[in-house]
């Protein structure tokens, strides 16, 4: 080889690395940028989460005063139907026996 192809091998070899290497940052900026998304992807994510979890809250509170209160009533329907009865028994009625 002369020393001018080698000086032009070396040159060539040079390109190609520079290649690969603007390549490879190229790569990098693009994964860099992904992993940026991706964390602002769990922070919304994770936002999400605690707004739904403060919700599910609330809804658990309102659903258990909502039990609570058709309890109540049910008692109170039972106490009422028992007394409609009581006053109807078959043997308190006039014109009957």
């Amino acid at each position: 080889m002369t020393g001018e192809s080698v000086i032009d091998a070396a040159v060539k070899r040079l390109a190609l690395a520079l290649d690969a290497l603007d390549a490879a940052v190229d790569r990098r900026r693009e994964a860099d940028r992904d992993g940026d998304a991706l964390a602002a992807q769990v922070h919304a994510f994770g936002r999400d989460r605690d707004r739904l979890a403060s919700s599910l809250d609330r809804e658990t509170a309102h659903a258990r005063k909502l039990e609570t209160a058709n309890r109540e009533i049910a008692e109170r329907l039972d106490a009422a139907i028992a007394g409609i009865q009581a006053v109807l028994a078959p043997g308190d009625m006039p014109g009957k026996g």
